[in-house]
């Protein structure tokens, strides 16, 4: 029997073939698996600021629960400690969506700035609106709303929701809101201005009042959203019109995420409570034990007519506001 040898040159060109074979295989093979993860893994990334409320829990929730990144969003929550400053930081590109107070953002888009409403975040109801408040500090008795005249009042954003909000009771219970002296104080610091007497109160909202009550600061003064009973928007979410319309894809996917958020934050109180206090850092046991208010992602032109009614009442618009115009569509 005869062996034929096979040449050496011959054999490691074989050898090479071979592994350039493999090579463009796996090639193939990684590309392919690029291809199927390629969606999936396109984060576009935004950055919400709101200030240390339950009012931006729809996208506190939709970040935990992976309800952005389902939807190709990788979100990050920023704090703000003054609701009047969200605007300026949307226009700053400090963050790409705010969640400003109705009243913050109507006051600003009277004053020129360029913002648009793309979703709604938070809205008053009979259920929660016992969770605003006028707290009043040791020393200060407050038995009627003419008993404001004269007094130091702290609001979480001159021209916000709370601030406004307030005004109108005043006016309603026939106290010049002008007699009463309002300054700025954010949410995280009342605690320690009400204790050391620079105000003599403030206008907050839970877990801030059971903070504050327990600790033995003072007590509550009023429970004037109570009184006055509405339904309206207390914050949304809201962008510049140049980014907004340079990004409808994000747009898209962030209406879908808070819509699905939504009714977590509704009807999950552990979900919600936890995606909260991450965010205020606020006590876990406190959270738990106030309602936050109710998520409504659907946001309509006429649900912002009453506040600007009230707005226009109290001097604070100088043109006349097309709310077709203030909602994306």
């Amino acid at each position: 029997m005869i062996i034929k040898n096979i040449d050496k040159q011959e054999a490691m060109e074989n050898i090479a073939i071979g592994r350039r074979s493999m090579t463009r295989f796996l090639a193939a093979v990684s590309f392919a698996a690029l291809l199927a993860a390629g969606p999936a893994q396109a984060q576009t990334k935004i950055q919400i600021g709101c200030t240390a409320t339950s009012d931006c829990a729809s996208a506190m929730v939709a970040i935990d629960e992976g309800i952005f990144k389902k939807h190709g969003l990788d979100a990050e929550m920023v704090l703000i400690g003054i609701n009047s400053n969200i605007p300026a930081a949307i226009l700053s590109n400090s963050i790409h969506i705010g969640g400003p107070t109705s009243t913050v953002f109507l006051q600003a888009a009277d004053g020129g700035l360029d913002l648009v409403a793309l979703a709604g975040a938070s809205v008053m109801s009979p259920t929660t609106n016992g969770n605003v408040s006028a707290f009043v500090r040791n020393g200060i008795v407050i038995n009627e709303p003419k008993d404001f005249i004269g007094k130091k009042v702290g609001a979480p954003g001159l021209g916000a929701f709370l601030h406004v909000l307030f005004v109108k009771w005043l006016v309603e219970k026939g106290v010049d809101p002008k007699k009463v002296n309002f300054v700025e104080v954010t949410f995280p610091t009342m605690m320690d201005i009400v204790k050391s007497g620079s105000v003599d109160a403030v206008l907050t909202a839970e877990p801030f009042v059971t903070r504050m009550t327990n600790a033995g600061l003072g007590s509550v003064g009023a429970r004037y959203a109570v009184e006055l009973a509405r339904t309206e928007p207390i914050i949304f979410y809201a962008a510049s019109r140049e980014w907004a319309e340079k990004n409808p894809d994000t747009i898209k996917k962030f209406r879908a995420a808070i819509a699905e958020a939504a009714p977590i934050v509704n009807n999950d109180r552990e979900k919600a409570s936890a995606s909260i206090q991450k965010f205020t850092k606020q006590p876990i046991e406190l959270v738990k034990a106030t309602p936050p208010n109710r998520s409504e992602p659907i946001l309509k032109a006429e649900q912002l007519a009453w506040w600007i009614d009230i707005m226009a009442s109290q001097k604070m618009l100088q043109s006349k506001l097309d709310l077709n115009k203030l909602i994306l569509k």
